[in-house]
Protein backbone atom coordinates (compact mmCIF):
# COMPACT_ATOMS: atom_id res chain seq x y z
CA UNK A 1 0.00 0.00 0.00
CA UNK A 2 1.27 3.26 -0.60
CA UNK A 3 1.61 6.00 2.21
CA UNK A 4 -0.45 8.71 2.20
CA UNK A 5 0.70 12.51 3.05
CA UNK A 6 -0.89 15.21 3.72
CA UNK A 7 0.82 18.17 2.15
CA UNK A 8 0.00 22.28 1.89
CA UNK A 9 0.25 23.89 -1.89
CA UNK A 10 -0.92 26.99 -3.10
CA UNK A 11 -2.76 27.37 -0.36
CA UNK A 12 -4.97 24.15 0.32
CA UNK A 13 -4.00 20.62 1.95
CA UNK A 14 -4.00 17.52 -0.49
CA UNK A 15 -3.67 13.85 0.69
CA UNK A 16 -1.08 12.44 -1.88
CA UNK A 17 -0.46 8.95 -2.00
CA UNK A 18 3.21 7.93 -2.72
CA UNK A 19 4.54 4.78 -3.47
CA UNK A 20 8.45 3.43 -4.67
CA UNK A 21 11.20 4.96 -5.96
CA UNK A 22 12.61 5.72 -9.25
CA UNK A 23 11.78 8.70 -11.68
CA UNK A 24 8.21 10.43 -10.87
CA UNK A 25 5.29 9.68 -11.71
CA UNK A 26 1.83 11.72 -11.25
CA UNK A 27 -1.28 10.24 -11.48
CA UNK A 28 -4.16 12.57 -11.68
CA UNK A 29 -7.73 11.02 -11.41
CA UNK A 30 -11.41 12.09 -12.55
CA UNK A 31 -15.02 12.19 -11.66
CA UNK A 32 -16.18 10.53 -9.33
CA UNK A 33 -12.61 9.00 -8.18
CA UNK A 34 -10.08 9.62 -5.70
CA UNK A 35 -6.45 8.54 -5.76
CA UNK A 36 -7.88 4.64 -5.18
CA UNK A 37 -8.93 4.79 -8.74
CA UNK A 38 -5.11 3.70 -9.33
CA UNK A 39 -4.90 1.19 -6.62
CA UNK A 40 -4.33 -1.55 -9.15
CA UNK A 41 -1.76 0.06 -11.55
CA UNK A 42 0.29 1.84 -8.36
CA UNK A 43 2.40 -1.53 -7.10
CA UNK A 44 3.19 -2.82 -10.84
CA UNK A 45 4.45 0.95 -11.30
CA UNK A 46 6.12 1.69 -8.15
CA UNK A 47 8.40 -1.32 -9.12
CA UNK A 48 10.94 1.31 -10.98
CA UNK A 49 8.91 4.46 -10.24
CA UNK A 50 8.03 6.91 -7.52
CA UNK A 51 4.32 7.33 -8.18
CA UNK A 52 2.88 10.17 -7.01
CA UNK A 53 -0.56 9.98 -6.53
CA UNK A 54 -3.25 12.97 -5.08
CA UNK A 55 -6.66 13.52 -4.59
CA UNK A 56 -7.27 16.30 -6.83
CA UNK A 57 -8.42 20.21 -4.74
CA UNK A 58 -11.70 19.70 -3.44
CA UNK A 59 -12.08 15.95 -3.66
CA UNK A 60 -11.16 13.22 -1.46
CA UNK A 61 -9.13 13.80 1.27
CA UNK A 62 -8.25 17.39 -0.29
CA UNK A 63 -9.45 20.84 1.18
CA UNK A 64 -13.00 21.96 -0.06
CA UNK A 65 -11.78 25.02 -1.49
CA UNK A 66 -13.97 27.57 -2.63
CA UNK A 67 -12.75 27.74 -5.85
CA UNK A 68 -9.66 27.28 -7.94
CA UNK A 69 -11.29 24.69 -10.44
CA UNK A 70 -10.19 25.80 -13.32
CA UNK A 71 -7.41 23.90 -15.04
CA UNK A 72 -4.70 26.99 -14.47
CA UNK A 73 -5.13 26.77 -11.05
CA UNK A 74 -4.95 23.30 -10.71
CA UNK A 75 -1.53 23.32 -12.44
CA UNK A 76 -0.08 25.04 -9.71
CA UNK A 77 -1.49 22.92 -7.22
CA UNK A 78 0.02 19.85 -9.45
CA UNK A 79 3.66 21.87 -9.83
CA UNK A 80 3.25 22.50 -5.52
CA UNK A 81 2.93 18.78 -5.12
CA UNK A 82 5.81 18.25 -7.01
CA UNK A 83 8.20 20.60 -5.72
CA UNK A 84 7.34 20.16 -2.25
CA UNK A 85 8.20 16.32 -2.99
CA UNK A 86 11.82 17.66 -4.27
CA UNK A 87 10.67 16.00 -7.89
CA UNK A 88 12.11 19.07 -10.74
CA UNK A 89 10.48 16.53 -13.35
CA UNK A 90 7.98 14.07 -13.58
CA UNK A 91 6.08 11.84 -16.21
CA UNK A 92 2.23 12.98 -16.30
CA UNK A 93 -0.59 9.98 -16.89
CA UNK A 94 -4.09 11.27 -16.26
CA UNK A 95 -7.51 11.08 -16.77
CA UNK A 96 -10.69 12.09 -17.67
CA UNK A 97 -11.05 15.99 -15.19
CA UNK A 98 -7.31 15.22 -14.44
CA UNK A 99 -6.85 15.38 -18.45
CA UNK A 100 -7.32 19.03 -19.08
CA UNK A 101 -4.59 19.71 -16.11
CA UNK A 102 -2.11 17.24 -17.61
CA UNK A 103 -2.25 18.88 -20.94
CA UNK A 104 -1.73 22.53 -19.53
CA UNK A 105 1.22 21.28 -17.53
CA UNK A 106 2.77 20.27 -20.19
CA UNK A 107 1.81 23.01 -22.60
CA UNK A 108 3.27 25.46 -20.01
CA UNK A 109 5.70 23.41 -18.36
CA UNK A 110 7.71 21.48 -20.89
CA UNK A 111 10.80 21.36 -18.77
CA UNK A 112 8.51 19.76 -16.01
CA UNK A 113 6.56 17.17 -17.57
CA UNK A 114 9.18 14.59 -19.68
CA UNK A 115 6.13 12.19 -20.84
CA UNK A 116 2.07 12.73 -21.10
CA UNK A 117 -0.47 10.04 -20.74
CA UNK A 118 -3.81 11.46 -21.18
CA UNK A 119 -7.38 9.71 -21.34
CA UNK A 120 -10.60 9.28 -21.98
CA UNK A 121 -11.42 13.03 -21.52
CA UNK A 122 -11.28 16.31 -24.21
CA UNK A 123 -8.96 18.53 -25.11
CA UNK A 124 -11.14 21.68 -23.88
CA UNK A 125 -12.25 23.14 -27.18
CA UNK A 126 -9.92 21.74 -29.59
CA UNK A 127 -10.76 20.18 -33.41
CA UNK A 128 -11.15 17.34 -33.55
CA UNK A 129 -14.23 15.92 -30.87
CA UNK A 130 -16.87 16.83 -33.28
CA UNK A 131 -17.82 13.10 -34.07
CA UNK A 132 -18.15 12.59 -30.10
CA UNK A 133 -20.06 15.94 -29.57
CA UNK A 134 -22.27 15.17 -32.38
CA UNK A 135 -25.26 14.38 -30.36
CA UNK A 136 -24.28 17.10 -27.57
CA UNK A 137 -22.14 16.93 -24.64
CA UNK A 138 -22.83 14.10 -22.05
CA UNK A 139 -25.96 14.65 -20.17
CA UNK A 140 -24.20 15.07 -16.81
CA UNK A 141 -21.86 18.20 -18.24
CA UNK A 142 -25.15 20.30 -18.07
CA UNK A 143 -26.52 18.93 -14.89
CA UNK A 144 -23.50 19.61 -13.56
CA UNK A 145 -22.47 23.53 -14.47
CA UNK A 146 -25.64 24.81 -13.02
CA UNK A 147 -24.43 26.48 -10.09
CA UNK A 148 -25.86 25.04 -6.92
CA UNK A 149 -28.87 22.53 -8.63
CA UNK A 150 -26.70 18.89 -8.61
CA UNK A 151 -25.60 19.33 -4.97
CA UNK A 152 -29.14 20.12 -3.62
CA UNK A 153 -30.86 17.41 -5.57
CA UNK A 154 -28.70 14.89 -4.86
CA UNK A 155 -28.54 15.15 -1.27
CA UNK A 156 -29.43 12.05 0.20
CA UNK A 157 -28.90 9.67 -3.16
CA UNK A 158 -24.94 10.32 -3.68
CA UNK A 159 -24.48 6.61 -3.22
CA UNK A 160 -26.85 5.84 -5.85
CA UNK A 161 -25.25 8.63 -8.43
CA UNK A 162 -21.91 7.36 -7.81
CA UNK A 163 -23.26 3.79 -8.67
CA UNK A 164 -24.32 4.61 -11.96
CA UNK A 165 -21.26 6.29 -12.98
CA UNK A 166 -19.13 3.21 -11.51
CA UNK A 167 -21.03 0.88 -13.59
CA UNK A 168 -21.20 2.76 -16.95
CA UNK A 169 -17.39 3.33 -16.84
CA UNK A 170 -17.09 -0.35 -16.14
CA UNK A 171 -20.09 -1.64 -18.60
CA UNK A 172 -21.27 -3.08 -15.77
CA UNK A 173 -18.33 -5.26 -14.29
CA UNK A 174 -17.96 -2.75 -11.17
CA UNK A 175 -14.87 -2.50 -8.82
CA UNK A 176 -13.64 -4.07 -5.71
CA UNK A 177 -16.58 -3.12 -2.73
CA UNK A 178 -13.59 -1.10 -0.69
CA UNK A 179 -13.02 1.14 -3.96
CA UNK A 180 -16.36 1.37 -4.45
CA UNK A 181 -17.18 2.87 -0.89
CA UNK A 182 -14.67 5.05 -0.82
CA UNK A 183 -15.86 6.75 -3.99
CA UNK A 184 -18.74 7.18 -2.44
CA UNK A 185 -17.67 8.37 0.78
CA UNK A 186 -16.06 10.94 -0.80
CA UNK A 187 -18.76 12.19 -2.70
CA UNK A 188 -21.36 12.21 -0.01
CA UNK A 189 -22.51 15.79 1.21
CA UNK A 190 -23.45 18.93 -0.51
CA UNK A 191 -19.94 20.52 0.02
CA UNK A 192 -18.18 17.39 -1.46
CA UNK A 193 -20.74 17.55 -4.29
CA UNK A 194 -20.19 21.55 -5.08
CA UNK A 195 -16.32 20.58 -5.27
CA UNK A 196 -16.97 18.11 -7.70
CA UNK A 197 -19.35 19.73 -9.74
CA UNK A 198 -17.07 22.89 -9.47
CA UNK A 199 -15.11 21.58 -12.08
CA UNK A 200 -17.90 21.01 -14.47
CA UNK A 201 -18.49 24.81 -13.93
CA UNK A 202 -15.04 25.96 -14.45
CA UNK A 203 -14.85 24.32 -18.13
CA UNK A 204 -15.18 26.84 -20.05
CA UNK A 205 -12.38 28.80 -18.46
CA UNK A 206 -9.75 25.25 -18.76
CA UNK A 207 -10.79 25.27 -22.67
CA UNK A 208 -9.93 28.91 -22.77
CA UNK A 209 -6.56 28.21 -21.16
CA UNK A 210 -5.73 25.28 -23.08
CA UNK A 211 -6.61 26.91 -26.32
CA UNK A 212 -4.40 30.10 -25.30
CA UNK A 213 -1.65 27.76 -24.28
CA UNK A 214 -1.76 25.62 -27.62
CA UNK A 215 -2.05 28.97 -29.73
CA UNK A 216 1.63 29.76 -28.36
CA UNK A 217 3.35 26.18 -28.03
CA UNK A 218 2.84 22.95 -28.93
CA UNK A 219 3.24 19.34 -26.99
CA UNK A 220 7.07 19.08 -27.47
CA UNK A 221 7.21 16.00 -25.18
CA UNK A 222 6.51 11.66 -25.98
CA UNK A 223 2.29 12.15 -25.65
CA UNK A 224 0.18 9.26 -25.68
CA UNK A 225 -3.84 9.02 -25.89
CA UNK A 226 -5.70 6.00 -24.35
CA UNK A 227 -9.31 6.12 -25.52
CA UNK A 228 -12.07 3.69 -24.30
CA UNK A 229 -15.73 3.94 -24.03
CA UNK A 230 -17.02 6.49 -24.44
CA UNK A 231 -14.04 8.90 -26.10
CA UNK A 232 -12.65 6.60 -27.79
CA UNK A 233 -10.20 8.24 -30.46
CA UNK A 234 -11.61 11.77 -30.08
CA UNK A 235 -8.84 13.10 -27.44
CA UNK A 236 -5.89 11.67 -30.03
CA UNK A 237 -7.92 13.23 -32.99
CA UNK A 238 -7.78 16.70 -31.14
CA UNK A 239 -3.82 16.41 -29.64
CA UNK A 240 -2.82 15.22 -33.45
CA UNK A 241 -2.38 18.84 -35.00
CA UNK A 242 -0.71 19.93 -31.73
CA UNK A 243 1.55 17.06 -30.85
CA UNK A 244 5.24 16.33 -31.76
CA UNK A 245 5.79 12.60 -30.74
CA UNK A 246 1.69 11.42 -30.37
CA UNK A 247 0.94 7.79 -30.02
CA UNK A 248 -2.67 6.70 -30.03
CA UNK A 249 -4.37 3.49 -28.32
CA UNK A 250 -8.10 1.87 -28.13
CA UNK A 251 -8.58 -0.56 -25.17
CA UNK A 252 -11.52 -2.73 -26.96
CA UNK A 253 -13.92 -3.88 -24.34
CA UNK A 254 -13.23 -1.34 -21.76
CA UNK A 255 -15.32 1.32 -20.30
CA UNK A 256 -14.52 4.60 -19.26
CA UNK A 257 -12.47 4.00 -15.70
CA UNK A 258 -10.07 2.46 -17.25
CA UNK A 259 -7.24 1.93 -14.55
CA UNK A 260 -9.56 -0.31 -12.45
CA UNK A 261 -12.14 -1.61 -15.55
CA UNK A 262 -9.06 -2.76 -17.49
CA UNK A 263 -5.76 -1.95 -15.10
CA UNK A 264 -3.99 -4.99 -17.44
CA UNK A 265 -4.52 -3.77 -20.53
CA UNK A 266 -3.20 -0.20 -19.16
CA UNK A 267 0.16 -1.23 -17.23
CA UNK A 268 1.01 -3.37 -21.08
CA UNK A 269 0.66 -0.06 -22.55
CA UNK A 270 1.81 2.25 -19.53
CA UNK A 271 4.84 0.35 -18.70
CA UNK A 272 7.18 0.42 -21.96
CA UNK A 273 6.23 4.02 -22.93
CA UNK A 274 7.32 5.15 -19.59
CA UNK A 275 10.63 2.95 -19.38
CA UNK A 276 11.72 4.64 -22.29
CA UNK A 277 14.97 6.77 -21.21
Amino acid sequence: MPEVRRIGINGIEVDVAVAGSGPAVLLLHGFPHTWRLWSEVIGPLAGNHRVIAPDLRGLGGSTRAADGYDAGTLVADAEGILDTLGEPTADVVAIDAGTPVALLLALRRPDLVRRLVVMESLAGALPGAEDFLAGGPPWWFGFHAVPGLAEKVLIGHEAEYIDWFIEAGTLGRGVPPEIRDAFVDAYTGQDALRCAFSYYRAMPDSARQIGEAVAGGRLTMPTMTIGADPVGSALERQLRPVADDLTGHLIEDCGHIIPLDRPAELLRLLTPFLAVP
